[in-house]
C-alpha cells in the first residue's frame, strides 16, 4: 500500500482520555498524538527554517501543556491546529501526521 492511500484518514477525535488525538487510518493503523509533540512538529515557517528545513522552535520553548483550541480541516489533505500558546498557522498535511506516528512499528519502518 502507498504512503498516500495510508495516510487516509477513517476518523480523527480525540482519545480515551481526552488528551490526545487519535486518527483511524483507512488501512486500519492507528495514531496517537499527544498536544505537546503535534506542536513541537509544526511544519511552518515559523518553527522551520524555510532554505534548510531545521527546526527553529525548541522543545524548551512549548509548555508540555499546550492544547489545540481548535483544530479544522483543510480541504481534504491537511489539519490546522490553533494552539493555546497563540500558534496558529502550521498546516499538518495527513502524509505529514501519519509519518509523525509514535509507535513501534512505524519507527522500525522509518529506520
Amino acid at each position: 500500500m502507498s504512503l498516500r492511500s495510508e495516510a487516509t484518514p477513517s476518523s480523527i477525535g480525540p482519545g480515551q482520555d481526552g488528551t490526545t488525538l487519535v486518527i483511524e487510518w483507512a488501512d486500519g493503523h492507528v495514531t496517537e498524538l499527544t498536544p505537546w509533540s503535534l506542536r513541537l512538529a509544526c511544519p511552518c515557517a515559523g518553527c522551520v527554517d524555510e532554505m534548510t528545513g531545521r527546526k527553529i522552535l525548541r522543545p524548551d520553548d512549548v509548555d508540555e501543556g499546550v492544547y489545540p483550541l481548535e483544530i479544522s480541516y483543510v480541504g481534504r489533505y491537511a489539519l490546522r491546529f490553533d494552539w493555546s500558546d497563540g500558534h496558529g498557522t502550521g498546516i499538518y498535511p495527513f502524509e505529514y501526521l501519519r509519518r509523525l506516528c509514535p509507535c513501534m512499528l512505524c519507527a522500525s519502518r522509518a529506520s
